[in-house]
């Protein structure tokens, strides 16, 4: 190459500038504008782009797929082994589905409705016994618990296993939901694609919690409180920010899927309008705090039917609960109303629909109070029945029902008592049955959003902003879901930053007890000095004590190597010339106090100082090291799966 070849200099600043920016020596030239739109700084990551969306779409096609079938399954089993069966119709919301061609028994058969739920429990607990013990209960507990597993995986037989159990139970009439047993399908898919695509466990979550909006917004057509709900449910006072976008992506996938088989609509019909009158936030309110109480109730009912059942180590305990909800709905069936006793069985659809619309078994006023408030007790104790005694079925249905019909039973009371017409018992009803579940679940957001969608309108924003704000507040140290962490921080999914994980290790527990260390006294001869440090194998910090043993300062080796340099200053100096502040800690300290004053300092060792300001020990930068790198391993230990 001769000198014509190489490019002159830049004369400019500008030009100098452009080198800089450019990382050559090449002249400037002007982009063009496709040229900028795909340059480093605005290129669009299409590789991470598609990956999000082809994962979570997987997971959400799939999902809405087997919820598809699973929802006719359930619709017809209940058709047939309820309507068919027992010649008694059963309550429905407005927007299910049921139009199925059974022949409906001529007569009706009430001795029937203790067999049909218990036979459908029992046989639903021992295939769950036999095949996949996960499958019992409701289903949204195992799923959270599995996310904050090292290794979140759920068993890929949990998809059949759980289906087949829940459509037993279900469709024999036991009292609980179908969105729980469904976010543990979804959940299962969600794991299930993660191997298969061999991904990390930080995707695995992520997919796993897809697969649980997945779920639930197929069968609830809630898309957006779907994806809301599953990121909160994970904690009791956080959320998980990095999954929502895949689980809103999953969530449109599976709702889509859902409404092209079986067409678009909420679940429940609901009024033209709820018109905001702020006179009433204090009755929402007030309402709130009555049923705060209720769901408090609820969880100890729920949990006592858990602790009895689990005594009774047979397969057969479901059944016994099944049995249980046959002889409350029998009793409301002869006793009451059939529509009444009916609408104990299943996830509460049809009640809750009557609590918001009215109905004629329902009536008005006192009548109205009298048969709401009984059916909410009564349903409250046949989901603590079905679920406590681990049949498949979930409990987020049957929260909405309870906090629907207590809700409903206030409004009517309020309305009754203040002779007002502007109360609408169906405003408070949805209020209510957010609120319930909510508090309970710690996933305020996600409830908010399921209700407004379910209803169709966001008239009730307020009012359901104030109940859920109550809702939190009061139930904070109540929860339905025992595997929930407090928050972020108590989760193996988001292991600690190294520094806060040597910020939790106290400087007293890995410190050098100092029994046996040089020092020395303000008056040492720097000579001396020299020769102590040179001959010592251990220490990087000399103290200097008084005459009390209590430090008063510190000498270097590094100081001592500068007066080395001048000889007469070395002959002369003592120790009190030599020394420098001490640099220390006390035991109370922790590690990540330690490691920051020996960086600042540039030291490698530390004197530890007690209160008295004697010498405890020394703290070293090896120990601090050791566990920095126990820290990391466990980090690195978390590799694809």
């Amino acid at each position: 190459m001769t000198d014509s070849d190489i490019p002159p200099p830049p004369s400019s600043r500008a030009a100098r500038r452009s080198v800089v920016a450019d990382g050559s020596n090449q002249p400037h030239r002007k982009r063009g504008i496709v040229t900028a739109l795909f340059s480093d700084a605005t290129r669009l990551d299409l590789r991470i782009l598609g990956r999000v969306l082809g994962h979570a779409g997987a997971v959400g096609a799939a999902a809405g797929a087997v919820v598809c079938a699973f929802y006719y399954l359930l619709e017809l089993g209940e058709e047939l082994l309820i309507e068919a069966l027992t010649g008694y119709a059963r309550v429905q919301a407005a927007g299910e589905l049921g139009d199925h061609p059974i022949l409906t028994a001529s007569t009706t058969r009430p001795w029937l409705l203790p067999l049909i739920p218990a036979a459908g429990a029992l046989i639903a607990g021992a295939i769950a016994h036999r095949f996949a013990d996960e499958a019992r209960a409701g289903g949204t507990n195992v799923v959270i618990d599995a996310f904050h597993k090292v290794k979140p995986k759920l068993k890929r037989r949990l998809i059949w296993v759980k289906t087949l159990a829940t459509l037993l139970t279900l469709s024999s009439g036991g009292a609980g939901g179908r969105e729980g047993p469904t976010m543990l399908i979804g959940g299962t898919i969600g794991s299930t694609v993660a191997s298969w695509l061999k991904t990390t466990p930080r995707e695995r979550r992520i997919l796993l919690v897809a697969g649980m909006a997945a779920g639930t917004a197929a069968m609830f057509r809630t898309p957006l409180g779907a994806a809301l709900l599953a990121v909160e449910l994970l904690y009791q006072d956080d959320f998980e920010a990095e999954a929502l976008i895949p689980a809103v992506l999953a969530s449109v996938m599976s709702f889509s899927v859902f409404i092209a088989v079986h067409g678009e609509g909420t679940l429940f019909a609901t009024a033209d309008s709820y018109p905001f009158i702020i006179w009433h936030l204090p009755l929402y309110a007030l309402m709130t705090v009555l049923l705060s109480m209720v769901a408090s109730a609820f969880l100890g009912v729920l949990h006592n039917v858990q602790r009895i059942s689990q005594r009774w180590s047979g397969w057969w305990r479901a059944g016994v609960g099944g049995l249980g909800v046959g002889l409350l709905t029998m009793l409301g069936v002869i006793f009451i109303e059939p529509s009444v006793g009916m609408s104990v069985l299943g996830g509460g659809y049809g009640a809750t629909q009557a609590a918001i619309t009215g109905s004629n078994w329902i009536g008005h006023g006192g009548h109205a109070i009298a048969i709401l408030l009984a059916l909410g007790a009564a349903k409250l104790f046949a989901c603590a029945l079905t679920v406590g005694t681990g049949a498949s079925a979930g409990v987020f249905a049957p929260s909405l029902a309870i906090g629907a019909l207590f809700g409903g039973a206030f409004g009517h009371a309020m309305q009754y008592l203040w002779s007002d017409p502007t109360i609408d018992p169906g405003a408070f009803a949805l209020v209510g049955m957010s609120a319930f579940y909510g508090g309970l679940a710690h996933a305020p957001l996600g409830a908010l959003v399921i209700v407004c969608e379910l209803a169709g309108s966001y008239d009730l924003l307020v009012p359901l902003m104030l109940a859920q704000s109550i809702a939190f507040v009061s139930l904070r140290k109540r929860s339905l879901y025992p595997a929930q962490p407090v928050n972020l921080h108590d989760s193996v999914a988001h292991p600690l930053p190294v520094l806060d994980v040597l910020s939790t290790i106290k400087v007293r527990k890995l410190m050098c007890h100092g029994d046996e260390f040089v020092h020395f006294d303000p008056g040492t001869p720097v000579p001396q000095l020299m020769q102590e440090v040179r001959t010592n194998n251990w220490q990087d910090v000399f103290p200097v004590l008084d005459k009390e043993g209590k430090v008063i300062g510190m000498i270097t080796p590094e100081l001592l190597r500068l007066m080395a340099g001048d000889d007469d200053i070395a002959a002369f100096a003592v120790a009190l010339d030599a020394m420098q502040t001490a640099v220390h800690v006390k035991p109370e300290d922790d590690l990540r106090v330690a490691s920051e004053r020996m960086i600042s300092h540039g030291l490698r060792e530390l004197m530890v100082i007690d209160e008295e300001g004697r010498i405890a020990g020394f703290i070293d930068e090896a120990y601090i090291g050791q566990q920095y790198l126990q820290a990391t391993r466990k980090t690195a230990e978390e590799e694809p799966s």
